[in-house]
This record gives structure tokens, sequence and C-alpha cells, in this order.
């Protein structure tokens, strides 16, 4: 039975394509050497999975920054405002690319980045392509032939990886009214058709096609469009094979369309969902193989043998053993690269560990199923054990019920989801104690995580200072964020964060239900990668979590300082979750412990709270049908967290780069009293959902984008503010970045922030003088 893998992980096991972009972009080694590791982490790649027995092993699925990106240049998609820049640099290719990835503001260039939002319902980011009507397309970036071939010279029997034209299509915007982005297909598939058969050309028997999109809910032209694209390209490109993967969720109604598509092989995601495996096997055309994702990619629980062995047998007995494939449900780019590294038990004990699996072993896995599926193998029976071993240790384990936790779940009453007071009368009374200007200007978090902070940390966690030398430290950081903001004039305050390697590890590393590894690092997008926490348990608070910094950073202002919480969905999201009960009751063990911590905020006086939720858009599933279950609970999540403040308490939220019109009436059900959004580099585009639905609470538009270098004008955030005045009341709208700070440096940060008070500031004296905008 042929083994496959849909993708590895690309930023290496100690995050070294990480150290190097980085390293790159500040001018501290050269664009040779970075190069140079992006080939040694490739290579390497290849030869593990080919050590682990895998058939197939893909290309492509490498890339310095992301993969959407990276297909944009392939098909010459270069949005206008870049066209100088490729004129200017023609020598140099990569800046173009990073330019396009973060923006570029160097001598007289000033160029934004691409808009950056959720790759479906994970937590890596993929940069929007941008479409224009009429726009024309070319083979540009040839790097696609050129790692297969690289692959191809060390013995790897490679298989290119590449996205399919409709996804591509479908995951950007257009740019410009009077046509939609599907209209392009054609002016597109020349493109395809040029590099499917130059993979021919250059030795290559298959290409993976990736089409995730038709896991999403598709009206019948788009249904249409994917019947004209695999039409074209079977008619066109007869001497390659295409395997069709799609993954995440199942294909639904999409479910004959796939089926019965000229292509070799199809790809679905059983680990997920599967349910759909007999619709598949029932109506699989009979020239096509089927691909079995029956090896969670997202997730770090061992496979269980017996279950995968049913799924396969049962599609064994349709199609028989040589139409079957084997493989993760989707790229292992979700999970961490390699179990092996976690060598201290003091982080990750045995006990646990035995129940997991990372990317290098979940190869192991599918070598293990293959063997398992073939009647002659001699090392079934060994195999079996040795797995049945681990998941019954995992199912009777003491580690995982706590009762105390299940006893308070049953004690919540629906008056615990409700705050005392309806909005506008928390408002006044707000208003009256904070005593703050109109366009409130604010921060959403963290400030930079530079050198000297992160050189604290560690020399704390290797136990080379004590507690109270570290405390100390903390608070010497604190100070001086408390200092800079005051000189900035910024309204509404914050600690700076500097205790927290990540916002969603911090907590999780004080809450019992919890484990961490060494170097379990996933991407997030580019350079930014996060190790996820572990929930392998009832979740419950240990005591409190910040309430002694924020309460000191208070102490040395007189203006407000927020308590900065991570919310319950968020941390749901961010994290591996235990997959033997339903996600929504993880949540709500959370979202107690959550709000024990506002309530100890509140108690020492602390006036606004925080309780972040940038992935509540993230978790929503990808067919509208299933919408209503996932948002009832975890609004429910949001308001079991913060509904324990009392009405005086300012309660803000913050929400990452998402589409908000599918989910702005579960936004308004939250009952936050201040929502910051992630919206510049949309250009205030993702604030129509707000409008639309008449948004009654306030809104804080992030009017400068974090995730790129460059500083913004002063001119241009008044030109974003003045876009967000036309939809939104001056007196709903707050005044923040896009983003926390925690990845720039004081550099960049502050003549951004002094910039964006400027702006503000200009913006509310008109407002005063002559009532604009009233």
């Amino acid at each position: 039975m042929r083994t496959h893998n849909l993708g590895y992980p690309r930023i290496g096991s100690q995050r070294e394509l990480k150290k190097a972009c980085e390293n790159y972009w500040a001018g501290n080694i050269s664009l040779d050497e970075l190069l140079q590791t992006g080939k040694q982490i490739r290579q390497e790649n290849w030869k593990l999975q080919q050590k682990a027995g895998i058939d197939l092993i893909p290309t492509n699925d490498f890339s310095y920054y992301d993969h959407v990106l990276d297909t944009s240049l392939m098909v010459g998609n270069i949005p206008p405002r870049f066209i100088p820049l490729v004129q200017e640099q023609k020598k140099s290719f990569h800046t173009l690319y990073f330019a396009m990835a973060r923006g570029l503001q160097k001598n007289s260039m000033d160029i934004t980045a691409l808009e950056m939002t959720k790759w479906f319902d994970t937590n890596y980011h993929y940069l929007v392509p941008e479409f224009h009507k009429n726009q024309k397309f070319s083979f540009v970036a040839t790097d696609v032939i050129n790692e297969f071939l690289e692959a191809k010279q060390l013995g790897i029997n490679a298989k290119p990886v590449i996205l399919g034209p409709v996804s591509y299509l479908l995951l950007g915007k257009e740019k410009e009214q009077g046509f939609h982005r599907l209209d392009l297909l054609m002016l597109l598939l020349p493109v395809y058709k040029e590099i499917l058969n130059r993979f021919q050309q250059v030795g290559a028997t298959y290409i993976q096609m990736d089409e995730p999109c038709l896991a999403l809910d598709l009206d019948e032209q788009a249904k249409q469009y994917f019947r004209e694209a695999y039409q074209y390209l079977s008619k066109e490109c007869p001497g390659i094979k295409i395997l069709l993967a799609t993954y995440f969720g199942t294909l639904g109604d999409n479910l004959s369309l796939a089926c019965s598509l000229p292509i070799d092989t199809l790809h679905v995601d059983l680990a997920k969902t599967p349910e759909q495996l007999d619709g598949v096997l029932y109506q699989l055309a009979e020239y096509m193989s089927l691909s079995l994702g029956i090896v969670d990619g997202r997730n770090i629980w061992k496979n269980d043998y017996e279950k995968s062995l049913t799924i396969i047998h049962k599609a064994m007995q349709v199609l028989g053993q040589e139409r079957i494939w084997i493989a993760p449900s989707c790229s292992l780019l979700h999970s961490p690269c390699n179990l092996e590294l976690e060598t201290n038990e003091n982080i990750l004990s045995k006990k646990i560990k035995q129940w997991m699996s990372f990317a290098k072993q979940k190869l192991n896995e599918l070598s293990d199923l293959s063997k398992l599926s073939d009647p002659l193998s001699n090392e079934k029976e060994t195999l079996l054990v040795e797995n049945k071993k681990s998941i019954v240790s995992r199912i009777t384990s003491t580690l995982i019920h706590d009762r105390s936790v299940q006893a308070r779940i049953s004690s919540v009453t629906p008056k615990d989801f409700e705050r005392e007071q309806p909005f506008n009368q928390r408002k006044s009374l707000q208003s009256a104690i904070l005593n703050l200007p109109i366009l409130p200007t604010t921060t959403i978090g963290s400030f930079p995580q530079t050198k000297e902070v992160r050189e604290l940390r560690s020399k704390f966690k290797k136990g080379i200072i004590s507690e109270k030398e570290y405390i100390e430290g903390l608070k010497d950081f604190t100070k001086r964020a408390i200092e800079i903001q005051e000189q900035i004039s910024l309204d509404v305050l914050v600690h700076g964060e500097f205790e927290r390697n990540d916002m969603v590890e911090y907590f999780g590393e004080q809450l019992d239900g919890f484990v961490f590894s060494q170097n379990g690092w996933v991407q997030s997008y580019g350079s930014r990668c996060v190790k996820p926490p572990i929930i392998y348990g009832d979740v419950s608070r240990l005591g409190s979590m910040t309430t002694d910094l924020i309460s000191y950073a208070q102490s040395l202002t007189h203006k407000p300082v927020k308590g900065m919480l991570t919310g319950p969905v968020t941390i749901l999201q961010w994290s591996f979750v235990r997959n033997d009960q339903p996600r929504s009751a993880t949540a709500f063990q959370i979202a107690l412990a959550i709000r024990d911590e506002v309530s100890n905020l509140e108690h020492a006086g602390i006036k606004i709270i925080q309780v972040d939720e940038p992935a509540i858009r993230e978790g929503l599933p990808l067919r509208k049908s299933d919408y209503a279950e996932y948002l009832e609970w975890a609004v429910k999540a949001f308001k079991l967290a913060t509904s324990v403040a009392q009405s005086q308490i300012q309660i803000h939220t913050h929400m990452c780069y998402s589409e908000f019109n599918d989910i702005i009436t579960s936004i308004a059900a939250m009952d936050s009293d201040v929502t910051t959004i992630e919206t510049s580099r949309s250009q205030m585009e993702l604030l129509d959902a707000f409008i639309t639905y008449k948004y009654s609470n306030d809104i804080g538009p992030g009017v400068y984008d974090i995730h790129s270098p460059r500083i913004p004008t002063v001119t241009e955030i008044e030109s974003l503010l003045n876009n967000a005045l036309k939809l939104v009341s001056y007196q709903q709208l707050w005044v923040n970045p896009d983003c926390g700070l925690k990845t720039r440096n004081w550099e960049e940060t502050v003549p951004a922030l002094r910039n964006m008070v400027q702006a503000a500031s200009n913006i509310r004296n008109k407002i005063l003088s002559n009532n604009k905008y009233a």
C-alpha cells in the first residue's frame, strides 16, 4: 500500500529558518547564507521522510514565508504597487518577495504589505492574493521546478505540491469592482498548464494539487469552475498524474464533484471527518485511486491503529489494495517536528509523552499502518500490542479527570453568563470613572520582547537568578514601559507583558491540565513560531496569574492600566487539545479559570480588563450549517469568563485578521464594552461588517500594521481614521495598532505610536472645533 505525505514542517526542528530569516532582515547574514539554511532544511526533511519509508515525498512544501505568497510569485501575480520595486530591484527576487510579505520602507520607497488572514480554521496565516480585472499571469518564479530537481538529484521519489488554481483564486480578493476573481480562471490555467508540463519534462510522475476550498460551501458556479479547471488540465497535461488533496473537513455537497473530476487520485481528510468515507467509497470514479488521510496532521495524540485499520480495511474491501494510498489528514505543517527532542521530563513527563506523536513520529505511524495492512507482514503483532498499550494507558489514566472541576461546571447557572447591566448603562458608569477623551488611544497589550527581556526569562528558567531577582527585573521593564507610554501620551496603558513568552503558553503554565514541550514549535506566519500548550486533562487555575505585576504597573501611573488576559476560546484554539471530550467542555473549564482571574483583577482595583479572543473566528467550522453550534458555546465561554465583572469595569476584547461578516451577531452577543480588531492591511474594509450590523458597543479598528517593520506616517493614520469615522460614530471609536507589539523593536514602536497619538489628536481637535463627524 502506497504511503505519501502532504507536507512537512518547514521551520526546522530548532527553528533554524526563523533565526535565519530574522538575521537576514536585520542585515546580519547574507542572502546566500539564508538560502543555504533553506536548502539544508529541505534536504534534511526529504531524507527523514525517505528513511521513514514514505513512498512519495513532497517538494515545494518548503517556503521562506508563506506558500500562498509563493503561489502568487509563481504565477506572476504581483500587485501594481510593487512594480516599481520589480523595476528597481531586478537582481533581487527576494527583496520583492519579502516586501510583499512584510512591506518595505526604504529610501524613497514606502510600500504596504499584502493583507494577511487565517488559513481556514488553523492558527496559520497566509498572505491574501490581490486580483484585478483582466489581469495577466505568467510563470515567473521557477523555484518550484528547481526544488523538484534538487530532490531528484538526491535520489528522492518526489511529488511536487502546488496550490490548485481554483482554491488560489477563491482565497484572494478583488481589488476593484466589476468582476469576480473566479472570472480570471481561464487566464490563469495556461500558466498551470505550463507548470505541469514542465514537471513532466523534468521527470515528475505525480503532482499534488491542493484544493482545500472543496471543504467549503460552494455555489454552483464555483463547482463548475472546478470542473472546467480539471477538464482543461487533464486534456492539456496528459503526461502527469494529478493527486487532488482536500483537507480540514468533509466534502459534503461537493462530494460528487470531487469524486468525478478527471484526476488520478483524490485525498480526503478522515481524521477530522471519518464519517465521509462511506460516501466517497460509493461515489468515487472507477478510474480514480483514493488517498486516506488517517493520521491526524493537526494534533499531537498517537494514532489508534485499530481504528485506522478499520478504515483501511473497509476501503480495501470496496476498492482493492491497489487503489488505496495512506497519508496524514493534511500537511504536517501544523505539527511540531520531532518528539525525540523532548528530553526534559520536568517539562514533559514520560507518562504523558507516551501518548503523543509529532511530525516525524506521524511518518512512522504511516509506515506502521502500511505494514499492518499487509497480510504477510511479520511485525503486525508487535506493532499492534505497543500501540494498544499507549492508547489504553491514556484512556485509563488518573491524570485526566478532576472531580472538583467537573462539579464546578455542573454548578454553573444561566446568571453566570450575563453582565449585571446592559451596555449603555455600563458605558455611563465607566465614562464617569475613566474620564477618557474622545478617540482614546491605547495598545493591544504587549511591548517589544527585546534581547534583554528574553535573557532575563532564560536566566530565571535556568536557575541563574533567583525568583526575587527575576521579579525585580520584570518590574524594571514594566516601569520603563509605563514611562514610555506616558511620554507618548497614550490614554490607556498596558504593563507590557514582559513576563509572558506567549499569550497562551503563559496562562497554560499556570493552569492544571496543561503540559508543555521544549521544542514543539509550529509556524504561525513568516518567522513567527508558537509552541502550543498541550491540554491533556481537566483544567483549573492553580492561583492568581497576572494580578501582582499589573497592580504594580497601575501603582506607577494615574492613567488606567489594562489587565491583560487571554480568552478561553483562544487558549483552546491555540493549544493541542485533548480529543476524549467535546471541545466545548474544555472551553468552559478554561473559562472558569479566566473568570477567577477577572475577579482577582477587579478586586485589585483594575478598571479595564482585556480578555483577548483573536482566535474566535478561526475556530468557526468550515460549513455554515455547523456555525450555530460552535458559536453558541464559544460566545458562552467568553461570557462565562467575563460576566463576573461589575458594570463599572470596562471589558475589552481583541480579534485578529478575520472576515467578520459571518460572526458579527455573535461578536455583538459577546457584549464586550470595547472590541479591537485588525483592519489596517484591509484599509478598514473589515470594519464593514460592524457597520452593516449597526454594532452599538465601542470599537477599535487597528490603524497600523504591526506585522510590518515600516513606520506609518501621521497622514496615513489620519486617512484610516477618517475612513473609520465615515462608518462609526466618534463616540464609539478607539485608536490602537492592529495587534500586540512584542515582535517589533522599540526603534519602530515608539515613533509609530507617537504618530498614532498625533493623528488621533489632530482628528480629535477637528471634531471638537467644528463638530465634524457629529
